[in-house]
C-alpha cells in the first residue's frame, strides 16, 4: 500500500488521483484531517484504503509495516508567514524526519516534499546540488523555508537511508484542488475569481529596480506535473536524491494573468496594487528552477527530457476543465 501524507490537501489529492489512475491494483491510504476547510472534497472522488489522523500514524506503521510499498510524505503547514517556530518544528520537521528514518530501517522508498523556499532571496541561484557544502549556502526568508531546508540538510548527512529517497523542491505550483488554501491559493486562481467577479486582475506593484509591475517572476508549475514524475519516481525505485520540481522557464504574473483572461475569451484588464507589508522584504522576485538535475536522469532513463504544460496550457486546462466547471475538483 502506498501512503500519502497531507492527502486530503492541494498537491497530496492530485497525487493520490495519479495513484488511482495508475496503480489501480496498490491501496492508497490517506494520511490527514478531513475536517477542515473541506478538504474532504479534495479526495471525494478517489479510492481510498483507509484513513488516518497524523497522530495515529505511527501506531498504523506498526500494525501494517510489512504491507506499504512507499511513504510519500506531503503533509506540512505551509504558510509562508507563520513565526511560531516550535509549532513549525512539529507540523514540518519532525515529521518529515521521523518518517525518513523508519523507512531507513525498513528499506522503504520514500518521497517527500521539500520547497523553493529553501532559496531564499535566490541571490545564491536555484541550482538543486545535494552537497552539504551547497545547501550550507542557501538562506530561506521564513521559517516555512527553513524548516524545509533544515530536513534537506539532515536527510543528505544520514548514514542510514532508504533504498529510495527523493525530495522535491517544489516551485510555484497552481492547480485543481487548492482551492480550501484560501490566501495562499495561485494567483490563477485568484485571477479567475477576480475576472468573474469584477472583470479585472490585481498584481502587485514592484519595489524592486529592474522588474516593472506585474513583472515579477517565478516558475509556474501545473501540479499534474507533479503527480506524473512523482508516479514516474516510483517506477524508477533506483533514483534518489533532492531534485527541482518546476519548468526550467521563469514567467511574470502578468504573463499569468493574460493566460488567465486568455482561457476565458475575455479582454485584459489590469490594475497593479500595493503590496501588503508582511510580505514586503520577504517577497521572492524571481524563481527559475535549475532543471538539469532532473531532466539529466530522467532523460538518462526514458531517452528524452520530461515535456513540462506550458504556462498557457497549464493556466487553460486548470481555468476550462475545473475553475470554470460546476464542479471543480480533479
Amino acid at each position: 500500500m502506498y501512503i500519502v501524507t497531507g492527502a486530503a490537501g492541494f498537491i497530496g489529492s492530485v497525487i493520490v488521483e495519479a495513484l488511482n489512475r495508475e496503480k489501480p491494483n496498490t491501496p492508497v491510504v490517506v494520511c490527514d484531517w478531513l475536517d477542515t476547510d473541506d478538504r474532504w472534497k479534495n479526495i471525494g472522488k478517489r479510492v481510498v484504503h483507509d484513513v488516518v489522523a497524523p497522530e495515529d500514524l505511527g501506531n498504523f506503521l506498526i500494525q501494517n509495516e510489512k504491507e506499504i510499498t512507499a511513504i510519500i510524505h506531503m503533509g506540512a503547514d505551509s504558510s509562508t508567514t507563520t513565526t511560531d517556530m516550535d509549532a513549525i518544528t512539529q507540523m514540518n520537521i519532525r515529521p518529515t524526519l521521523d518518517l525518513f528514518d523508519w523507512c531507513a530501517r525498513r528499506n522503504v522508498p520514500y518521497i517527500y516534499a521539500s520547497s523553493a523556499a529553501t532559496y531564499g532571496d535566490g541571490s545564491k541561484g536555484f541550482e538543486d546540488n545535494n552537497d552539504l557544502s551547497e545547501l550550507l549556502k542557501l538562506a530561506p526568508l521564513n521559517g516555512y523555508g527553513y524548516s524545509k531546508h533544515m530536513c534537506d540538510k539532515a536527510i543528505v548527512t544520514r548514514k542510514s537511508q532508504p533504498k529510495q529517497w527523493v525530495g522535491l523542491k517544489f516551485f510555484n505550483v497552481y492547480g485543481p484542488n487548492e482551492y480550501h488554501k484560501e490566501r495562499m491559493q495561485s494567483v490563477v486562481a485568484h485571477s479567475f475569481r477576480q475576472i468573474k467577479e469584477n472583470g479585472k486582475v490585481e498584481l502587485f506593484k514592484s519595489y524592486k529596480e529592474g522588474f516593472d509591475h506585474g513583472g515579477q517572476s517565478r516558475d509556474f508549475i501545473y501540479v499534474k506535473d507533479i503527480a506524473n514524475l512523482i508516479i514516474w519516481f516510483l517506477d524508477n525505485p533506483k533514483v534518489s536524491g533532492i531534485f527541482n520540481i518546476g519548468t526550467g522557464e521563469a514567467r511574470s504574473f502578468k504573463d499569468l494573468a493574460l493566460a488567465t483572461f486568455t482561457a476565458l475569451d475575455k479582454k485584459p484588464n489590469i490594475k497593479y496594487i500595493e503590496m501588503p507589508e508582511d510580505l514586503q522584504g520577504k517577497y521572492q522576485y524571481y524563481t527559475e528552477a535549475g532543471m538539469d538535475n532532473l531532466q539529466s536522469v530522467y532523460t538518462k532513463i526514458m531517452g528524452k527530457a520530461y515535456k513540462f504544460h506550458s504556462l498557457e496550457e497549464g493556466v487553460t486546462d486548470y481555468v476550462q476543465n475545473h475553475l470554470d466547471q460546476a464542479d471543480p475538483y480533479l
